[in-house]
């Protein structure tokens, strides 16, 4: 155990306190279904496992890659509706339609890279909300296809079998709760492997200065088209987490502007080009969420007494700051920019590197 350590210490610039640290928290999280039976606790880590996916997943193409992609929400529908489309129509079961969903999602992204990665900048960004909104318009209107506006419900989730034993039912929460921790895990792995090798020293290099490293031989139109391979996979695949989870798809809820916009907010409000960055987005946007949805802002504002629920602005809270995410979510960012340009972890480090300074 202690060679294994050392190996990761020297050879991916990890310390063996982080790693020891890692294993007491996935043991603490393998175990946490054992002692925490609530549904809805589970559900809240299930969303926060799915957010973690989708946030080190768009790192990879925006953090480290510096391509500013707001067209996420394509490859998350195309995994989805992918994985969907298979076992309703044609009974192959989600564990083998979401690993078709990424091979379409190659493809798909392949051709939005060779399109969009001529233009840089502003240029980009709008090129990508473009193809995720003409993704969206097809899904809509293909109603022989994708069912249109009805959307796709899963009627059952087949039982996971190695042959003819059975694994899971998928009949509570718990399943998802360890599928969703694994996938986790895997794309933080995947993150670290990426930012520690040749191939992620490049992807920082055409982050820095594109032209530099155009001069210095970096293929800036391959990378950036591996960058997006790796984001375009493992966003698919978190599409098909999430479709089989929810069991119903449709349009507005995966392929809209929203689920882009999340994505990215995950990754400025937790630290973007780091690995640690999208986990603590998360811890920050799934519970507010949650607490906007079920109205727990208005209801402690209440009970601080800053409110009266029978006031004007009582009446006013309580029936639209449930609806009121998207501003709530704008505001945040606009504090995150201005006094945490570096997100809340690099905001932590600061705090933490000026006591330091302070004690030595």
């Amino acid at each position: 155990m202690r060679t294994l350590l050392k190996k990761l210490s020297d050879n991916r610039g990890i310390s063996p306190v982080t790693i020891c640290l890692w294993i007491v928290v996935l043991a603490g999280l393998a175990v946490f279904p054992k002692f925490v039976d609530s549904p809805y606790a589970l559900h809240i880590m299930i969303l926060l496992f799915l957010s973690t996916i989708m946030g080190e997943s768009w790192n990879i193409l925006g953090g480290y890659t510096g391509q500013y992609s707001v067209g996420h929400a394509a490859y998350f529908g195309v995994g989805a509706y992918t994985t969907m489309m298979l076992m309703q129509y044609k009974q192959i079961p989600p564990w083998y339609g979401m690993w078709v969903g990424a091979a379409v999602v190659v493809v798909v992204a392949l051709v939005i890279g060779s399109i969009c990665f001529r233009l840089r900048g502003p240029y980009f960004v709008l090129a990508s909300i473009a193809v995720a909104e003409i993704l969206r318009l097809v899904a809509m209107n293909l109603k022989d296809f994708t069912n249109g506006a009805e959307g796709i419900l899963a009627t059952e989730i087949p039982p996971f079998k190695i042959g003819e034993t059975v694994v899971t039912d998928f009949l509570s929460k718990v399943p998802f709760y360890y599928i969703g921790l694994v996938f986790a895990v895997v794309t933080i792995i995947v993150t670290v492997l990426v930012q520690h090798s040749k191939l992620g020293y490049y992807f920082q290099a055409i982050r820095e200065d594109q032209d530099a490293a155009h001069s210095l031989g970096i293929n800036l139109a391959f990378h950036k088209n591996v960058a997006l391979l790796f984001s375009a996979v493992l966003t698919s695949m978190a599409g098909s987490f999430y479709a089989i989870y929810i069991g119903f798809i449709d349009p507005p809820t995966v392929l809209a502007l929203d689920i882009s916009v999340q994505i990215v907010l995950i990754c400025i409000i937790g630290g973007i080009g780091t690995i640690y960055g999208p986990v603590v987005g998360s811890l920050v946007l799934v519970p507010l969420s949650e607490a906007l949805r079920s109205n727990l802002i208005a209801q402690g504002i209440f009970k601080l007494g800053l409110a009266s629920e029978e006031s004007a602005v009582g009446i006013f809270l309580k029936e639209h700051l449930a609806h009121a995410h998207a501003l709530i979510y704008g505001i945040l960012v606009v504090v995150v920019i201005l006094f945490m340009p570096d997100g809340v972890l690099g905001f932590v480090k600061k705090l933490f590197t000026a006591r330091k300074r302070e004690n030595a």
